[in-house]
């Protein structure tokens, strides 16, 4: 059975595993060391109940284990941009092509419209038309793109930024919910 919940400090070290691959083993991720248990759980912390980290479990009973995650933060520091979000959501090697991917992103967009967050962001190092396709599949759209903006394994490479509207842009904004307040949302769809 698959379950989507939001992420507890016991998740860090299976969320870690996951993204482990994608910095070691490719461009995906800019970073070059993958972080360990202790580091996720920090940055999971550094969401502070605000920002929505969600993890994507398989199986029963005392064998649910976790087979992705996805998470939101700042997209910029500014208060300006207090209604806008970064998102990202990573998938284990064995889970993907089976459309854990698209259930959770469609839960973390759900989840950030009800938190009142009025755009999404994520970034896409290119090619990667796997990512494109989900994130188009749950309404982001083509923002832009920069060209030979990171250098990892030998190579520079482009990034690409999507955008989705999540709500209107109405005038005054609504502010934006804390996740603890809101917690997982799944609408039907």
């Amino acid at each position: 059975m698959i379950d989507i919940r939001a992420a507890t400090p016991d998740d860090a070290a299976a969320i870690a595993a996951i993204y482990a691959p994608y910095v070691i083993g490719g461009t995906v991720s800019f970073e070059n060391v993958a972080p360990d248990a202790a580091e996720m759980r920090a940055r999971m912390e550094k969401a502070a109940g605000f920002y929505p980290w969600l993890v994507v479990t398989h199986g029963e009973g005392d064998e649910r284990g976790v087979i992705g995650y996805a998470y939101a933060n700042a997209f910029r520091d500014r208060p300006a941009y207090r209604y806008v979000v970064e998102t990202s959501i990573y998938v284990a090697g064995d889970a993907q092509q089976r459309g854990v991917g698209r259930l959770l992103l469609h839960a973390l967009v759900d989840t950030l419209r009800a938190q009142n967050f009025t755009q999404a962001i994520t970034v896409i190092t290119l090619p990667n038309e796997a990512s494109v396709a989900l994130h188009e599949s749950q309404g982001f759209r083509r923002a832009g793109q920069y060209r030979e903006i990171g250098f990892k394994m030998g190579r520079w490479i482009d990034v690409g930024f999507w955008q989705r509207e999540l709500n209107d842009s109405v005038v005054p904004p609504e502010e934006p919910l804390p996740f603890a307040e809101v917690g997982v949302v799944r609408l039907a769809g």
